[in-house]
């Protein structure tokens, strides 16, 4: 369940594999490829390379694309028991970790999570977002913090080569926005993202990016963590550079803080500032407050604290780890035993953190289990998959489909000179994919 990365890759071991397999992809959304498509942001075509190879893997004979079919609604986990020997489930994670301080749910304070559906054409959230501040402040230092950012810093015209759906273009040009401000609670050593995603943020000719001299300092922890990682070293070394050039003229700002841990959300009826507190480093890596508080003038917030993966119909959720309990890939129920032909792989498996290449480990283990189990699984009673689903009226897609939906969108790109343009509603969506 799940065609993104995690249950591609889970698809493409199995057909690798000495045993004699048929794998069916089932997707919730009428499009495959998952994060990929609706999680990493428009102007990073490089990583949306990761699609060629995993359009090779959906190619393969073996492997079957049925997409639009919502798990717990359109079909059960008893009903996928009757026709598959073996569910692995690898749904990811698409909503926001919460964030407890006060002013939190605030109009104006947002999940990123929300907001990177907005911006990728996701079928399933509106087609508008409130793009009125002038300030706006995104907490958090990973990758997905850093996109949020530059989406909001940029220009809609720089973005209008990419995919970017019409409303989309619509949204971002009409926002006022002058000054992003990125923060983090730790150093710079500390922070998460990885130096590609660091270095572009300086790449638009319409934003100056700004880190103040204050924030670069290093304790005896952030010094070994530069020793042993060349990646952590790579983002100081750029961040030093940053804070020590002279400040240029581009028309918008993104500001670069560290050591500064959010501690109040401002307002009354909605979003007119954070208040963060003023930290320092202990010696370890880590850090302590200091009692000094700042306030500043933004308008929206966005969180970047982590993903949060879904609980599934059915299937044992741990809400604090927002994962399914699991022993190397098999699902555990409530008294931790293996659930008989129940398998997870990706976020769901071992929560949203590291890129999308490390789910190709998750994988690896969880495909290796259930060959193990394999003498020991239920036969299935039945093996009209698509019947059933004619039956009960769902409007399934299939990977013909989705070439057809593909044409489609390089087709409404064409005469822009885009590669694409992506359609956002999903009956069109349906529609294209099954005329």
């Amino acid at each position: 369940m799940g065609a993104g990365p995690a249950g591609i890759y889970a698809a493409d071991l199995l057909d690798k594999s000495t045993a004699e397999v048929s794998v069916d992809l089932f997707e919730r959304l009428p499009a495959p490829f998952g994060l990929i498509r609706y999680g990493v942001a428009p102007d990073h075509p490089r990583i949306k390379g990761i699609v060629t190879a995993l359009h090779k893997v959906l190619d393969k004979p073996n492997i079957r694309l049925l997409g639009n079919i919502d798990y717990g609604t359109d079909i059960k986990l008893d009903e996928l028991r009757q026709f598959y020997d073996a569910v692995i489930f690898a749904t990811g994670a698409m909503s926001d970790r919460a964030l407890d301080i006060p002013g939190i749910d605030l109009p104006g304070s947002y999940g990123a999570a929300d907001f990177v559906s907005w911006y990728d054409g996701h079928p399933d959230v509106p087609r508008t977002w409130p793009l009125e501040a002038r300030g706006v402040a995104v907490l958090g230092v990973g990758n997905v913090a850093l996109d949020v950012a530059r989406i909001l810093a940029k220009t809609a015209d720089e973005l209008l080569p990419t995919d970017i759906p019409a409303n989309v273009y619509e949204g971002l040009k009409a926002s006022p926005v002058t000054d992003v401000h990125v923060f983090g609670r730790r150093g710079p050593a500390q922070a998460k993202f990885t130096p590609m995603e660091l270095r572009e943020l300086d790449h638009s000719p319409n934003v100056e990016v700004i880190v103040n001299p204050e924030d670069i300092e290093f304790d005896e922890g952030s010094v070994a963590a530069l020793r042993a990682s060349k990646q952590i070293d790579m983002v100081v070394k750029t961040l030093q550079e940053w804070a020590i050039r002279d400040q240029g003229d581009r028309p918008k700002r993104l500001h670069l803080h560290f050591f500064h841990s959010p501690a109040e959300i401002l307002g009354g009826d909605r979003v007119t500032g954070l208040r963060t507190e003023r930290t320092e480093l202990t010696g370890d890596g880590n850090v302590r407050g200091t009692g000094e508080f700042h306030d500043w003038d933004v308008q929206a917030v966005y969180r970047a604290v982590g993903y949060l993966s879904s609980p599934l119909p059915e299937i044992p959720f741990d809400n604090r780890t927002g994962t399914v309990p699991n022993r190397a890939g098999r699902v555990l129920d409530i008294d931790e035993a293996q659930m008989p032909g129940v398998y997870v792989t990706g976020w769901i498996k071992r929560g949203p953190v590291g890129l999308i290449g490390h789910t190709k480990g998750d994988a690896a283990e969880t495909v290796e289990c259930l060959l193990a189990d394999a003498e020991s699984l239920t036969p299935p009673k039945q093996d009209d998959i698509l019947g059933f689903l004619e039956e009960r009226g769902v409007p399934y897609t299939t990977w013909d489909g989705w070439a057809r939906l593909d044409a489609h969108e390089r087709a409404l790109g064409e005469p822009h000179g885009r590669a694409r343009v992506k359609v956002v509603a999903r009956e069109e969506m349906v529609r294209v994919s099954r005329d």
